[in-house]
Parts: structure tokens; C-alpha cells; sequence
């Protein structure tokens, strides 16, 4: 950039002006100041030219146009006025002009949205990105987004939204319309007799009824094969075949009523599609004293889950039967509600820290890993769609499963996998993960994998997908002999969870013996625990305890007490199961029949 002066007369306005082909400005209140003191802002000017060559001492108006009017003006009316200082930019740059014009006329006044998208386009056709101009105008890159997005827009409609003719809530849902719907609401918005629709009107019309958000969905999106519409501006998008939509949303919904089966619930109701739960001729109850489970879907394909609820009669009976049991009356038989053995929280770390053991036994053991592979394929589970077992617990259980060598034994079989199948190995899961060629891709290099390393693939697979606090778990673990303690010792975690005096006072029976658990049986649950922890220590005079692993942790696992206990009552339903098959020498092979 270079300052100079020039003689007003020999200057021109730019056509990269973000105001050039307009009238003439008003310079009423700069005149008389232009008409005493000259011009003592610099203009910003690109040199003329003419046929390719440079016009001397002629030069092009970018930036400052009023300064530039009104000394013209002032000259007009006879005033002797020095040569205007000029500041002349480098030849070739327009995106930087474009930049210069718009940055003054945001400084002194802004200019309207029609006025920044037009200079925002010629922007961008100059080489500019979006990140670049947000950063030149200090603007967040969603506003030049949204200011862009008025390209989308005939010219008569943006015109009518610089008039102020149309709102915002209209204009943002025409940049969803094609041209033909464009130009269809124009002709209705000129039209005598009939009024064009606006804001949620306008969306309806453009759909055909009802608009549905993607954000409804239950499925995910990048599964999706039809067309989602985006509003332009960045913040809205819709479904563009509703038929297409509603065929994969009550997919992902009966999918769900199935989840909520399998958790136990006694029925699930999903309700005709705009039918409202009526909460009001409902109370709300239990699963363990039959409560049910209400789906209700609006006609825009929001899902809402109702959890535990019967209605006012039912819950009568339940009652009813629950008085009639309490005292003592024949022949029935009140609703089950004992308190389990364990908590929620100490159930999960239970389901985990064993399901992290499996999962390792089941990569020492490919044969059985792959035919329960097979067992999911053809019975289906919970996992079975197929993805990792999810639930990973709170920051302390989350610890605690870090310190499991089983958690990193696993992660690194994971990802010699993950290499083998040029997968990212850094993944938490390996399901999911797309290879080149998709699922072809991943087959061809299976193909080229020998048996062996194939069956390590399919058990790494199984351990992934096993879900947590299944009955598979305790089959698998019972089957292979799985040993907890070659990879998990209580922890913090493990005794900060533990709430049962009975079951406390019975693992220190365990580790301390009869007559340390007696002496102690009346002393709170937290002392008791500190007992244990002293002679799995050998601290304070406690004789030490080696490898010890509680009932709970064990393959198969067995209660302390005769209270409800999940993962014993899984046990204890395949234990039939397995001892139907003759076991070979080595549990970790099948023999051939």
C-alpha cells in the first residue's frame, strides 16, 4: 500500500464498492467540514485501469465514497480544495477492496443483511473461506453462514426481505424450498386472492404437512438413505420423505420396546401414533409391582417413554392383593417386592469386573468364542446389532475397571485386531468402526487371514459385544473356569459399595473366621469392612489373608445370604444347561463329535 494524493476530479467509484450502482449518499453532515478543512481521511483506491494498461494519476474509489462525494460537491460549488490524501492498494488484490469497503461501512453504520451477503459472495468468489471472513469482520462463522445462506434466495425475495416486506422466520424457511416452490409462493404472495403462508404455515406447505426435525429420530442419521432437508441458516433440518422416516423410526422403536422387554418390564404399550398418555387416569408404580411401560409418538415422530405406570383399577388390585396377603388371607399371593442382596451400584461393579474376566478368558478360548458368536446370531441379545457393551459406571467404578490388568489385557488384544484389519487402534471399539470397502473390505482381508487369526478376530468380537450382567457371562465364565483373581483384588471401590451388614459380616467370616465375625457382629457395616481390608493387608495385627475373591466375583458366584442375588440366579439357570455336555480335558476346546 502506498499514500499518495489525487485530484478528486480524476477519481471514479470502484465497482467492488459494496456500494457501487446505488444513488449518491447523503454528505450534508460532512460538507461543510469537507468545504473548511479539505479531506483529511485517505480514500482507499486501486489505480484505473484501461485495456490492460494504467491510467496515470486516475484511480478507483474502494472505500470512502462520501469523503469522496462531498469534496466533489464542494468543488461543484466553486471551493478551492487541496488534493485528497489517498491510500492506494496493490493491483490484483480485489478480495482485499471487497474486504476495505465492507469493514469502513461496518464501522460507521452497518449495512443491511442483503448489503453483507452480496459482498460476502463476491468474497468468496474472490478465494476467501468462510473461516477467513468471520476472522476479518470479527463475526462468528455461523452469522456469515447464515448471511451466505441468502444465496439460496431469489433476488425478488431477498429484496423483499431488505424491505422488510417478509420476517426472518419466513425467509428462513423458504432457503428450504427449491426454486419452483420459491418462485410457486411468490406468485401467491402477489396473488389477489390468496395469502401466501408464513413461519410454521410456510414449513407445513412446503412438505406436503407435517415437517419432521431430524432431531426426533431415534435411528442415527448417517444410516439413513433418504434425503434430510437443512435449513441453510444452519440450525433446522427436516426429513424430506416422511414415509421413508416413519419406516425407520418405528424400527428404531419396536428395537427399543425390545430393550425394555429384556429389562423386565411386564408389558410395553406403544400408543397409536398422536394419541396423548393420560397420566391423569394413571399412577405411577414399580417394574417389580408390575408396572408398564407407555410409548407415545407424536405426529412429528417425537418419541416420549413412560416408564412404571398401570392404571387407577389396576393399581387398585395390586394393592388390594397386597392388604388381602398382609393379613394372612389363603390363596394369595401379594406382589414380590424383597430388597436384593446388593445395590444397583454394587451390582455393576459386580457385572463389570467379571464381564472384564470373560471377556479375557473368551480371547484364550477362540472355539468357544466363536460359537457363542454364533449363539447371538441365532438367538439374538440385547448386544446383538452389533455394538460394545456400553455402561461403564461412575468416575469411581471407572478407576477401578482401570486398574483390572484384565481391562488393558483386553484393550491390547483390541487392538492388535484393530492393526490386522486396518482399523484405528486408538478406538474404544472395534465394532462399529468402518474399514476401507466397508463390509466388503473387512471380508477380503479376513479371507487372507489363516483360521487361526480369524478365530482370534471373531473372539475378540464376542468378548466386545458380551453384555454386562447376562446370563451368557455366567455361562461363558463357568465353562472356561475363569479365575477373577489372576486379574482383579477388592479395592476402595468395590468395599465403598457394599451396604448389607449380613453380607459383610459373612465375608468376614470368610477371611477372619468364626469367632472375629461374631465378636464383631453387632459393629457397624464400616468397621466391619475395615476388619476385612486388615487382613487382606495383614495390618494392625491381623493375620494376612492371600487371594482371597468374595462369592459375589466367583465363577459361578453364590450369595452370602438368602436374599435376592442377580448374578446367582443367572448361574443358576445355566448351570443345566452346561452340564448337559460332556466337558473335554481342556474347557477351553470343543471337542468334535
Amino acid at each position: 500500500m502506498r499514500l499518495a494524493f489525487a485530484d478528486p476530479r480524476n477519481l471514479r467509484l470502484s465497482p467492488l464498492n459494496m456500494h457501487h450502482g446505488r444513488p449518491d449518499p447523503d454528505v450534508s453532515d460532512i460538507l461543510p467540514s469537507v468545504r473548511q478543512r479539505g479531506v483529511l481521511l485517505a480514500l482507499l483506491v486501486l489505480e484505473t485501469m484501461a485495456d490492460g494498461e494504467v491510467v496515470p494519476d486516475h484511480f478507483d474509489v474502494v472505500a470512502g465514497r462520501r469523503r469522496w462525494t462531498a469534496a466533489l460537491a464542494a468543488l461543484a460549488e466553486g471551493v478551492e480544495l487541496d488534493p485528497v490524501p489517498i491510500a492506494i492498494l496493490e493491483p490484483g488484490d480485489d478480495a482485499a477492496a471487497i474486504e476495505a469497503s465492507l469493514i469502513e461501512n461496518l464501522n460507521r453504520l452497518p449495512p443491511d443483511e442483503v448489503a453483507c451477503w452480496e459482498t460476502f459472495a463476491r468474497l468468496t468468489k474472490a478465494g476467501r473461506t468462510v473461516e477467513a471472513i468471520a476472522a476479518t469482520f470479527g463475526m462468528s462463522e455461523a452469522v456469515v453462514k447464515r448471511t451466505l445462506a441468502l444465496g439460496a434466495l431469489l433476488p425478488r425475495i431477498r429484496a423483499l426481505y431488505r424491505k422488510e416486506a417478509i420476517d426472518v422466520a419466513t425467509v428462513r424457511c423458504l432457503t428450504l424450498a427449491s426454486k419452483a416452490q420459491q418462485k410457486a409462493w411468490l406468485a401467491l404472495f402477489d396473488g389477489p386472492e390468496q395469502r401466501a403462508p408464513t413461519g410454521s404455515q410456510l414449513k407445513a406447505w412446503l412438505f406436503g404437512g407435517a415437517s419432521i426435525p431430524t432431531k426426533h429420530a431415534l435411528f442415527a442419521l448417517d444410516d439413513y438413505p433418504g434425503q434430510v432437508v437443512a435449513d441453510l441458516f444452519g440450525e433446522d433440518s427436516y426429513f424430506a420423505d416422511p414415509d421413508l422416516f416413519w419406516t425407520h423410526q418405528n424400527a428404531a422403536i419396536a428395537a427399543h420396546v425390545e430393550a425394555l422387554q429384556a429389562a423386565g418390564w411386564s408389558e410395553v404399550v406403544v400408543l397409536d401414533v398422536s394419541d396423548r398418555f393420560a397420566t391423569w387416569t394413571h399412577e405411577q408404580v414399580g417394574k417389580r409391582a408390575g408396572g408398564k411401560v407407555f410409548i407415545e409418538v407424536s405426529g412429528r415422530g417425537e418419541v416420549t417413554v413412560h416408564e412404571g405406570w398401570l392404571t387407577t383399577k389396576e393399581t387398585r388390585k395390586v394393592r388390594a392383593a397386597a392388604e388381602k396377603a398382609a393379613r394372612g388371607e389363603a390363596g394369595v399371593t401379594p406382589p414380590a417386592v424383597v430388597r436384593a442382596e446388593v445395590t444397583n451400584a454394587q451390582e455393576t461393579y459386580i457385572d463389570l469386573h467379571r464381564l472384564a474376566a470373560v471377556r479375557v478368558a473368551l480371547t484364550e478360548a477362540p472355539g468357544v468364542a466363536l460359537r457363542l458368536l454364533v449363539a447371538h446370531a441365532l438367538g439374538g441379545s440385547t448386544h446383538w446389532r452389533v455394538e460394545a457393551d456400553g455402561r461403564h459406571g461412575d468416575a469411581a467404578l471407572s478407576a477401578s475397571l482401570t486398574a483390572n490388568t484384565a481391562t488393558a489385557a483386553f484393550a491390547e488384544r483390541r487392538r492388535a485386531v484393530a492393526r490386522s484389519l486396518g482399523l484405528d487402534p486408538d478406538r474404544r471399539a472395534l465394532v462399529g468402526q468402518r474399514p476401507e470397502g466397508g463390509v466388503s473390505g473387512a471380508f477380503a482381508r479376513l479371507l487372507e487371514m489363516p483360521d487361526d487369526e480369524v478365530l482370534g478376530v471373531a473372539a475378540v468380537v464376542m468378548a466386545e459385544t458380551l453384555a454386562a450382567g447376562s446370563a451368557e457371562v455366567e455361562a461363558a465364565g463357568a465353562w472356561l473356569k475363569v479365575e477373577i483373581g489372576r486379574f482383579w483384588s477388592p479395592d476402595e471401590a468395590f468395599f465403598n459399595l457394599i451396604r448389607d451388614r449380613e453380607a459383610v459380616n459373612a465375608m468376614l467370616r470368610e477371611v477372619g473366621g468364626k469367632r472375629v465375625a461374631d465378636g464383631n457382629l453387632t459393629e457397624r457395616v464400616k468397621t466391619q469392612k475395615a476388619i476385612i481390608r486388615d487382613h487382606l493387608e495383614g495390618a494392625n495385627d491381623r493375620p494376612k489373608v492371600e487371594a482371597w475373591t468374595p462369592r459375589w466375583m466367583a465363577f459361578p458366584p453364590t450369595a452370602y445370604t438368602k436374599r435376592p442375588f442377580a448374578p446367582a440366579a443367572r448361574a443358576r439357570s445355566v448351570a443345566p444347561l452346561l452340564r448337559r455336555v460332556r466337558p473335554p480335558a481342556d474347557p477351553t476346546a470343543i471337542a468334535a463329535e
